[in-house]
């Protein structure tokens, strides 16, 4: 399995199991394909000779019968509208294959890309990603053309060619194989290893390049308000000029190839035509056999010529599809086991059974042998400086992460053996930067119940305190909120993705700092809200802000990733140097602490 963070050199094996797999999606369609494009080639194959026999004819002819030399007409005119025909119908049968294809490719590299972990989205870029998928299915299509509508042909041409003029006279045969052979063995070293390796480099400046402007047309908001625009055309001009450069060489090695293949065809075609003039001295060519050899020496020089830049061109499509292969082939790191089972969580009560983790890379563990008990129905409060194992514990419980050891149950199940599709049902998240799609508000709420109607949408708006405001939008539930929730505030972001929790109704509820980017009168609607539709669900609620959490049924206090306090909000205000009331002194000040414990 080839690594997603390290690339081998492109395996022309795997490149053409991978084509191959895609061509084969339409087996019938392909077969036809193949028919014509060999049946074109052969007819285009015939060409010359028919023009070297229509020659003939006229030469041999006379005035007063004309009928050989038009028979002869009749058939060159014949097999140029046979292969004209059969060349379109390789065009209408390509294009169909290469639709269902290219198709077929983006929406399996999308789904396996959805599929990879946290850690793997984290560390990419959404544009260079997005670059590496779009590049890869136009690399298939250029690919496949390539190979039908030049390569295949070119070969055939080359190969019957020889053939033809093997049989008449092994001299020009040998001549004509012999600098084919050359030609195309100079053409595919001087491509793969001169060339090649100048156009992997600037396709992953192209990536670089692609990956930087995504990240700063997204970032924009930040880029203004710290007036850094012209920062940011620096940083992108600085990708673009290396991509540039690396460009130019990757163009300048393609051009010096292209002349070196110039160079060889002229002495080609100085060859062939010399042993024509030497075959006709000799009388062993007619003057229709020197005006076909002339026809032919042009097609077979235009194939090459042809070959020499296809073989770039493939070249580049290989190097080019190798992200795509690479999205393919790449393991998934957290990936739902064989014969999987949907979880049937109904109560949901959490079990952390002796669980230790640590994150790829960490010297330390985050947790370590710890042991947990969350009974059905009970909300509980996590709080802990940054660092703690808060987030990281929310985490795990949506099985974001694999344990390295220790099992996590919920209502028994546990969840490493069942499908993450229905362990993500079972459990509706608040993260604490909620991300919205360009889309409609409703369609935002009920991202997490496709199926609900506009009431219903509406009642979880209602309930999550969003209503006011987007009732008061000219379109109301349908306006768009822009790429990421960019025209919503972070309040509206947060009450919009707890009306979308809300909407799920799951048996387990997460809120990762849900009301951090709440004003005071917010924050205290959305308590109100949560306490009510917390009751008898299992919720879970990640807060720096304490206040939001004083009436939770219990409280685990994580320090470097040890629960060192568990209890109520007054059982550890009891605690005079307990880690939660210094917590809670530092935010509420300690002359407001005999209140708080009241």
């Amino acid at each position: 399995m080839s690594s997603l963070g390290f690339r081998p050199d492109s395996k022309y094996s795997r490149v053409f199991r991978f084509v191959t797999h895609y061509w084969l999606l339409s087996p019938w369609m392909f077969c036809a394909l193949l028919a014509a494009r060999v049946a074109s080639t052969l007819v285009d194959v015939s060409v010359p000779l028919a023009s070297g026999h229509f020659v003939d004819a006229i030469v041999s002819g006379t005035r007063d019968n004309p009928a050989p030399a038009l028979w002869a007409l009749a058939g060159l005119l014949g097999l140029v509208t046979l292969f004209q025909l059969s060349r379109q119908a390789v065009t209408f049968l390509l294009n169909r294959m290469s639709a269902r294809a290219i198709t077929a490719i983006g929406r399996d590299a999308f789904a396996k890309v959805q599929r990879f972990s946290s850690d793997w989205h984290a560390n990419s870029f959404a544009g260079a990603t997005v670059r590496k998928i779009t590049r890869g299915m136009s690399s298939f299509d250029t690919f496949t053309d390539t190979l039908a509508f030049n390569l295949v042909p070119a070969f055939l041409v080359v190969i019957g060619v020889t053939a033809v003029f093997t049989w008449r006279w092994p001299m020009l045969g040998a001549i004509v194989g012999s600098g084919i052979f050359v030609f195309i063995s100079v053409s595919v070293a001087l491509s793969i290893y001169w060339v090649s390796p100048a156009n992997r480099a600037a396709r992953e400046l192209d990536s670089k390049m692609s990956g930087t402007l995504a990240d700063s047309v997204t970032g924009n908001p930040t880029v203004k308000s710290f007036a850094a625009e012209e920062r940011e055309d620096r940083l992108f001009a600085g990708v673009a000029l290396a991509w540039g450069a690396r460009s130019v060489i990757s163009w300048d090695r393609a051009a010096w190839t292209g002349l070196v293949q110039a160079v060889m065809l002229i002495v080609l075609q100085g060859m062939m035509l010399g042993a024509g003039v030497v075959l006709w001295s000799r009388g062993r060519a007619s003057a229709g056999d020197i005006a076909g050899l002339i026809a032919t020496q042009f097609l077979i020089t235009g194939y090459l010529r042809d070959i020499a830049q296809h073989v770039r061109q493939v070249q580049r499509t290989i190097n080019d599809m190798d992200d795509v292969l690479d999205f393919r082939d790449a393991e998934i790191d957290v990936d739902d086991r064989a014969g999987a089972l949907p979880l049937a969580a109904e109560r949901g009560r959490i079990v952390f059974d002796d669980i230790t983790f640590r994150y790829k890379g960490a010297r330390a563990a985050v947790f370590e042998n710890l042991s947990l008990v969350i009974p059905a129905g009970q909300r509980v409060g996590l709080v802990g400086q940054s660092g703690a194992g808060k987030s990281t514990f929310v985490k795990l419980v949506q099985r974001l992460y694999d344990l390295d050891g220790g099992r996590i149950l919920i209502d028994g199940q546990d969840i490493a053996g069942v499908t993450q599709a229905s362990l993500r049902a079972a459990v509706g998240l608040v993260p604490q930067d909620p991300i919205l799609f360009h889309r409609s508000l409703a369609e935002n709420i009920a991202y997490g119940r496709p199926g609900a109607g506009r009431a219903e949408v509406a009642r979880a708006a209602r309930l999550a305190h969003a209503a006011e405001f987007i009732e008061g939008l000219s379109k109301g539930y349908d306006t768009l909120v822009g790429e990421r929730g960019i025209k919503l505030s972070g309040g509206e972001r947060q009450r919009v993705a707890i009306a979308r929790a809300l909407l799920a109704d799951a048996p387990i509820l997460i809120l990762d700092e849900a009301t951090s980017s709440l004003d005071s009168i917010s924050e205290r609607y959305i308590r109100e809200a949560i306490e009510r539709l917390s009751s008898g669900r299992t919720t879970i609620v990640v807060a720096h802000r304490l206040s939001t959490i004083q009436r939770m049924d219990r409280i685990l206090v994580f320090d470097q990733g040890r629960i060192v306090e568990d209890g109520d909000h007054a059982a550890l205000m009891m605690k005079p140097g307990g880690v939660y009331r210094r917590l809670l002194e530092v935010q509420l000040g300690t002359g407001e602490i005999a209140a708080a414990a009241e």
